[in-house]
Formats: C-alpha cells, structure tokens, sequence
C-alpha cells in the first residue's frame, strides 16, 4: 500500500493559493508522481459590522469589514523526492499549509 500525503491550503489572496498550487502541480508533473486536485473548498467569509461614529450620537451609520479565507486541497502519493521538493517551494507569508501523511 502507497503512502498518500493530504496537503491543505488555504489564504486570505487567492493570487498567492493558485501560485503555490501551481507550483506543487508542476513538481507533480515532473517527478511522475498521481496528483488530484487542487480541489476548490468552501470559502469562509468573516464579517465585522462597526459602528462609523466613535461617541455614539448621530444616526445610526455602520461599516462593514469582511475578511476571505480562501482554500485548496491536494492528494498526492508520498513519493521521497516529490515530498522534500514541494518542502522547499517558496510560500508567501499570506498563505497557510498543512501536510498530512496517511496510510
């Protein structure tokens, strides 16, 4: 049985999520090495209502601030070489990944 490793991604700029996932998908190509994915999850969006005024007079005006998390999930079989190349890919400090070996 073939060790597979779960790689999760995820970022608040989807620019950066799809460089790196582009990225582990060119490192996949070359070493021969079974992908599937990036598979798209769901998107969370957190929401920060404010009030605009500080003293609390006035009519009631509110903005809203609202933050993304985007996030992407790749299989691949743990092969050695494809591991420590996608360990030294370069990833921005606005992107957050996981890996995970299994069987």
């Amino acid at each position: 049985m073939t060790q597979k490793a779960r790689i999760r991604l995820s970022s608040t700029s989807t620019e950066d999520l799809d460089g790196v996932c582009n990225q582990i998908k060119r490192i996949t190509r070359k070493t021969g090495v079974r992908m599937a994915g990036p598979i798209p999850l769901p998107t969370r969006r957190m929401v920060v209502p404010t009030r605009k005024t500080p003293c609390g007079q006035g009519t009631e005006s509110w903005d809203k601030w609202e933050m993304r998390i985007h996030k992407r999930l790749i299989d691949i079989d743990a092969d050695e070489r494809a591991i420590r190349q996608i360990m030294r890919v370069r990833i921005p400090d606005s992107v957050y990944i996981e890996i995970e070996l299994t069987g």
